[in-house]
């Protein structure tokens, strides 16, 4: 008897939902949420764009020219399409310190946003445009995600790379006017594109600074692809040989399609205060609470995270060999909250050059060397789709003990950062570089993009 998920037809429903979604139809605050999401990329990508790995990977493909060029963050000059897609990419997405959502275990934003930007100067499209095609690719990448995750994590893949890829084609493909059917092509072509492995949990490297990068080029070439004419298969997500069921062993194909275009899971999307997983947001705020409350790294004899048990595989690991990895250890993470809280004023923010600055500290390895991740039974029992707990307990070295409970962390849905607070922060990083005047014009342009006819101005501000 053939199961009832199989006559499900993901691929073609994805790409229908995708080529008709109209922005008016929207709710309001799915509409809004849009260019927050816009501005926190461009924040990472403004920190990220002279990072070593991002110069790194503009020296490689910075000289590519091509027929279809679009722009490069932050340089004033172009390239091949696909090539700014992924130096784009790589600038804001290797920061761990990028938009995320919980259950898809994904960074949609940061593969999205360069992808569809670079499609949409080829394309000549304008800001609403623009909103309508990645809020598609939101949808599409964040919904394939949660029908394949956890396994799909577990199993050694990066939701980024992969469910990011047929995020940034469908967007793409949108931006490029295809009908259903070229959609439905552009998620075949991108779903033999994706890949990306997880082994930098384990041994560090740099190949997760790129990842986003290469979801964005790898879905704008899709959609490029399609648009030429190329097919790809009708059921490549669905498929006995397809996406869900090749990179995980729990494809629900429900999961995917339920509520399309009347429930939008962009809407539970994260923001990050710190540079690094989202879900050690929770331990980094509850460390820096009972630093301020009195407790000093000096006096402290061991620290506990109670934390979600998919977290022990991977974020747990408590003496870092590279920056990469210290921004994936939770105990690391934390044992600097303890040592930063108190030397700082205002809530506190790690990052990532804070883990650079951090990651040979005696006194913060020390600490987080004592530091141990265990599984929490009310942290699993309160994890929902948009956020993860943390306990964080601290004992003395005169044998005091101190605990902090986090169940919502600064950033997620149900404690998001208000528009000021995501401007605020933008502002502050991006006025030093490209000066107060232009960031407030281009701010005036990004607060409400559905207005602007072309995307130029949101391409304006130049180091």
């Amino acid at each position: 008897m053939t199961p009832p998920d199989a006559a499900i037809a993901v691929t073609d429903e994805l790409a229908r939902f995708a080529a008709s979604l109209d922005w008016e139809q929207v709710p309001p605050h799915v509409r809004a949420l849009m260019p927050v999401l816009m501005i926190d990329m461009f924040r990472a990508a403004a920190v990220g764009s002279d990072k070593p790995w991002t110069r790194a990977v503009l020296g490689a493909f910075g000289s590519i020219e091509g027929p279809q060029r679009a722009s490069l963050l932050y340089a004033g000059r172009k390239v091949e399409a696909a090539r700014a897609a992924f130096i784009n990419g790589t600038a804001a997405g290797s920061l761990d310190w990028d938009d995320s959502h919980v259950a898809a275990i994904i960074h949609p934003g940061v593969c999205i946003w360069p992808a569809a930007l670079a499609a949409a100067e080829v394309a000549q499209a304008g800001g609403r445009e623009l909103l309508t095609a990645v809020l598609a690719g939101y949808e599409v990448a964040i919904r394939v995600g949660m029908s394949i995750q956890p396994e799909h994590s577990l199993r050694g893949f990066q939701g980024t790379p992969t469910c990011g890829a047929l995020g940034a084609a469908v967007a793409c493909a949108r931006l490029f006017r295809l009908p259903a059917q070229g959609v439905r092509d552009a998620l075949g072509i991108a779903a033999t594109f994706a890949c990306g492995l997880s082994q930098f949990f384990v041994s560090g490297s740099d190949i997760k600074r790129f990842h986003a990068g290469k979801a964005a080029a790898n879905g704008y070439e899709a959609a490029l692809l399609a648009r030429a004419g190329l097919t790809g298969p009708r059921d490549a997500i669905e498929g006995s040989q397809g996406f869900g069921k090749a990179f995980s062993d729990r494809f629900d194909p429900a999961t995917a399609v339920k509520d399309l275009g009347r429930h939008f899971p962009t809407e539970w999307v994260s923001l990050k205060p710190h540079a690094g997983s989202v879900r050690m947001q929770a331990a980094i705020e509850g460390a820096a609470m009972l630093a301020r409350s009195g407790v000093r790294l000096e006096a402290v004899a061991s620290m506990e995270l109670g934390v979600h048990g998919a977290m022990m595989s991977k974020l747990a690991s408590n003496r870092p060999v590279d920056f990469q990895q210290a921004q994936l250890s939770t105990p690391f993470a934390a044992a600097m909250a303890i040592a930063l809280a108190p030397r700082r004023e205002g809530p506190l923010t790690l990052s990532v050059d804070d883990f650079k600055q951090y990651l040979h500290d005696p006194q913060i390895r020390d600490l987080a060397a004592r530091t141990r991740c265990v599984v929490d039974a009310e942290v699993e029992a309160l994890t929902t789709a948009e956020a993860v707990p943390a306990r964080v307990t601290v004992v003395t070295k005169d044998g005091r003990r101190f605990e902090q409970f986090v169940e919502h962390p600064k950033g997620c849905p149900q404690n998001p950062m208000s528009v000021d607070e995501v401007v605020q922060r933008f502002s502050a990083i991006a006025a030093p570089l490209f000066g107060a005047g232009p960031v407030e014009a281009w701010l005036a342009h990004a607060r409400e993009p559905e207005r602007l006819a072309s995307v130029t101005p949101l391409l304006s501000l130049c180091a």
